[in-house]
């Protein structure tokens, strides 16, 4: 069974000034849509007439042979014959308010998670409590910690309701897991297309390309200063010549000179190429010269992570984040390394969250802060990039492993399949149906992060846990945290991170002994106990302080 696709050039392109995951997703699963060879025509829903352009344009990029049909706003109720709209997002409730002029159970309404940390997602996912959304509906979730995420969210919206309401029940829909899908030949090169790839970007034979794809941005998408430290404790151990390849856009030149800034103190031996990942040819560069593939991804904006599928199709291993959508995609010492990654408990969040809904703060400012206290393990990063470096057996085997997982299971051909089956089991229940309508948060929408996105690292910090310096000379320890808190990349958040007297007070508690968290943070007084707990991870993040 087909569905009706709702298209808007946006959300399926990655020609834009700002290429964003949802536009790479989108460009690939409409490309998969119209080129497929199952003779059964296409519905597209446009509406307005510039879409209808665009969608035309398109269908001529891509040689598409097969025919369309359009539905608009001025013939809506032609869904009623197909039984089933696609959106790109998780905006559904508007169409399921259109949909009753028409008849409850005429259609089904099927959306698609891409982050779900902004402020239109979160309330989005929210109205659907209060929308005529049915059994017969569904949101389509990336990942499983984004299902968790969603529900959590439709949990405290319900709480919410019957709280000030009196709601006894509500209708939901459908929340089922499907993964996003490549195109397996956009990542398929031949062994001149590398040699020449590499010729161009001047890398030399010997050279090991450790590659990240991605917006290059350390607050709203994946913060770098790990990767590099790791990056450059691996190349001194292996006294291999590595070469990274960061291939992206920065949103201003402050952001940029950050990365330049950082890359030069962390990782200073690391040969860096920037390239800009909006163009075609660049990202086509970057995939083809690249042995390893690395992201770590620590963002709760992230939701899924494309880039990690792509890797796969192009049959390089990985070293990258334990966290989210990654979890699902890439087995552990398979395809790859999942390096694990901490945050703080449920409860320290929760003026992030009420900044955020005050306006205080930006979205860019929720992210970025909720995601400074996120860490990722830089002693476990070295350990995978050694065994790297050092086994081009290894490299082979994993980059084998991960382009079998690609066909098995990401291919844009078995996943709109899911997609398809998925339709049939919708149309099941609607036409089953005859009136088938039969801790709590003041802001659902607006929670403590540390709540809502608990399911995405690896680990919780706890009062229970013992930690310890990295380094044991702890002038030095403080020195380098000096040091770090100086970085752009760093300091952006530093007004909810402990000042020097306060990190100065941490490393002289644990320089003759590691201590448990609930110790550490008894040194403060109450009022600051919080913001240091939260901190903890912060320095870990840093490499400053490890979990033992």
């Amino acid at each position: 069974m087909n569905a009706a696709i709702y298209f808007h050039s946006e959300a399926y392109s990655t020609n834009g000034p700002k290429l964003m995951g949802r536009n790479a997703a989108g460009e690939s699963f409409i490309k998969a849509f119209l080129t497929k060879n199952d003779h059964v025509d296409n519905h597209i829903y446009v509406e307005d007439r510039n879409s209808l352009i665009s969608f035309q344009k398109l269908t001529t990029q891509l040689n598409c042979t097969q025919s369309f049909k359009y539905i608009s706003r001025n013939n809506h109720n032609h869904l009623a014959q197909l039984g089933a709209l696609f959106y790109p997002g998780p905006n559904i409730s508007r169409f399921s308010l259109l949909r009753n002029f028409f008849g409850h159970n005429k259609w089904s309404i099927t959306g698609i998670t891409h982050t779900t940390s902004s402020a239109g997602a979160m309330d989005s996912i929210a109205e659907l409590l209060t929308s005529p959304i049915h059994p017969w509906d569904a949101l389509i979730c990336t990942s499983n910690s984004v299902k968790s995420t969603v529900e959590k969210i439709l949990d405290a919206q319900f709480n919410f309701l019957k709280s000030h309401l009196g709601a006894s029940k509500v209708s939901l829909p459908q929340l089922p897991v499907i993964p996003l899908g490549v195109n397996l030949d956009d990542f398929s090169f031949t062994q001149n297309e590398i040699i020449e790839a590499r010729n161009r970007l001047n890398i030399d034979n010997d050279s090991i390309v450790v590659l990240y794809v991605g917006r290059l941005s350390f607050h709203a998408k994946a913060h770098p200063l790990a990767m590099y430290q790791a990056l450059e404790a691996a190349k001194n151990q292996t006294q291999k010549k590595i070469c990274l390849i960061e291939c992206g856009w920065h949103a201003n030149d402050s952001i940029k000179d950050s990365f330049i800034n950082a890359a030069s103190i962390a990782c200073p031996s690391i040969e860096v190429i920037q390239l800009d990942g909006r163009k075609k040819f660049d990202r086509d560069l970057a995939w083809a010269s690249a042995d390893i593939f690395s992201s770590f991804s620590d963002n709760i904006q992230e939701t899924f992570g494309i880039t990690p599928i792509e890797a796969m199709a192009r049959g390089i291993p990985m070293v990258i984040s334990d966290w989210n959508g990654y979890k699902d995609s890439v087995r552990h010492a398979v395809e790859g390394f999942l390096i694990p990654t901490y945050m703080p408990q449920a409860g320290f969040g929760k003026d992030l969250s009420l900044k955020h809904a005050l306006e205080i703060d930006t979205y860019d400012m929720y992210c970025g802060y909720s995601s400074s206290v996120v860490a990722v393990d830089v002693l476990k990063a070295v350990e995978a990039f050694v065994s790297l470096f050092n086994s081009s057996e290894l490299r082979i085997r994993m980059g084998k492993s991960g382009l079998n997982r690609a066909k098995e299971l990401f291919d844009w051909k078995k996943v709109l399949t899911q997609y398809e089956i998925l339709w049939s089991n919708l149309q099941d229940i609607r036409l089953q149906s005859d009136l088938m309508l039969g801790d709590q948060s003041n802001y659902p929408s607006r929670m403590d992060p540390f709540y809502t996105f608990s399911k995405y690292p690896t680990e919780i910090l706890s009062l229970n846990h013992t930690v310890s310096l990295v380094d044991p000379n702890v002038e030095e320890t403080k020195q380098r945290c000096k040091q770090y808190r100086d970085l752009a990349m760093v300091n952006y958040s530093i007004s909810i991170c402990p000042n020097l007297d306060e990190t100065d007070i941490i490393f002289n508690f644990l320089q003759n002994s590691p201590s448990p968290v609930n110790l550490i943070i008894n040194k403060f007084s109450s009022s600051r106990r919080l913001f240091i707990f939260r901190s903890l991870c912060w320095l870990i993040k840093l490499n400053l302080l490890k979990l033992i």
